[in-house]
């Protein structure tokens, strides 16, 4: 029985598949390698990170289609990591993310209930916690007043979720990521933006005159995370979990529980890359939040969860990546 990973071809997608393909699953990973960024990066994640899991090109927004490539195909286990990321490109593509977002994880809910799966592990996101003014975040937190369009499609994959383990029994478990980075990162993200900019003496923009804080969480911390999460699926036992069900169905957040100013994270991609940034200072952008960090108690508790990068040692990892990959 495989373990079926979606976003495969993506940043934490990518990492994951490798994990669980080095401690010996077997693994089938899919993704439609779309142009959201480059196509290329994704393909060579997938040649670099997990080569020899079972890789199958299909939007899983597409029932039909997934259907198809899934058949024959035994599952017992899903790690729904594909989406439509991106919270500011959610202001002018918001099709995108209600297709990607609420149909595609239907679409896995729906493939779950179908196999009867023992576990299915989703990916939602820190943006669910809006513009929360008292860090560090907590999962049983309300989260009802979203700042953008792709926070608010990943607090109705929370409930959409809560729904199928309520009426199905199907188990399940949500992960709150909170601004993960490191090798093989994506192009849309601060750490790639800044590092390509600076060593190409371009300026970088630094929003909110960079009055903006962030719980950088490295990639190795994250996928130790989700693998601990899809090895302990919540019981169905009636006890209050993570996030306030009764069934079974917890929420947990990945983070550092660090909050580290903007600046900082520059001034350490300045001293990797051995130049100065060019700082041009811009206004808050629709859609972002000034701050977050996670608070990470149930997550240790129950799942062991203890990151271990700060970000003085995954800057220059990243920063180091970044120049061979683009060399």
């Amino acid at each position: 029985m495989a373990v079926l990973v979606t976003g495969a071809a993506g940043f934490i997608g990518a990492h994951v598949a490798g994990a669980l393909a080095a401690r010996g699953d077997e693994v089938v990973g899919l993704d439609d390698l779309n142009p959201y960024y480059s196509p290329r990066l994704k393909r060579d994640r997938l040649a670099a990170l997990c080569p020899e899991i079972r890789f199958v090109e299909v939007d899983f927004a597409d029932d039909a289609a997934l259907d198809a490539a899934l058949a024959g195909v035994a599952i017992d286990r899903i790690v729904h990591l594909g989406a439509q990321a991106g919270v500011r490109h959610s202001i002018d593509h918001p099709r995108a993310y209600v297709r990607a977002n609420l149909v595609g994880h239907l679409n896995l809910l729906e493939l779950a209930r179908a196999r009867g799966v023992r576990h299915l592990v989703y990916a939602s996101s820190s943006s669910v916690y809006g513009s929360h003014t008292s860090p560090p975040f907590r999962v049983g937190d309300r989260v009802d007043h979203p700042v953008s369009l792709y926070a608010a499609t990943k607090k109705a994959d929370e409930l959409m979720s809560e729904s199928y383990a309520h009426l199905y029994r199907i188990a399940q478990t949500g992960l709150r990521f909170f601004t993960v980075y490191g090798p093989w990162g994506r192009p849309d993200m601060a750490p790639w933006l800044f590092t390509d900019a600076i060593l190409a003496g371009r300026p970088i923009a630094v929003f909110n005159e960079g009055r903006m804080r962030r719980d950088f969480t490295y990639i190795d911390d994250v996928v130790a995370g989700v693998l601990a999460a899809l090895d302990r699926p919540p019981a169905d036992d009636g006890a209050v979990k993570p996030g306030g069900s009764l069934g079974s169905h917890a929420i947990y957040n990945l983070g550092n529980n660090r909050a580290e100013e903007l600046g900082r994270l520059i001034d350490l991609i300045e001293r990797a890359c051995g130049r100065p940034a060019i700082r041009e200072m811009k206004p808050m952008q629709p859609g972002d939040v000034p701050a977050t960090c996670a608070d990470i108690a149930d997550a240790a508790r129950d799942l062991g969860f203890a990151p271990a990068t700060a970000l003085d040692e995954g800057v220059p990892r990243f920063v180091d990546w970044f120049r061979r990959y683009n060399a």
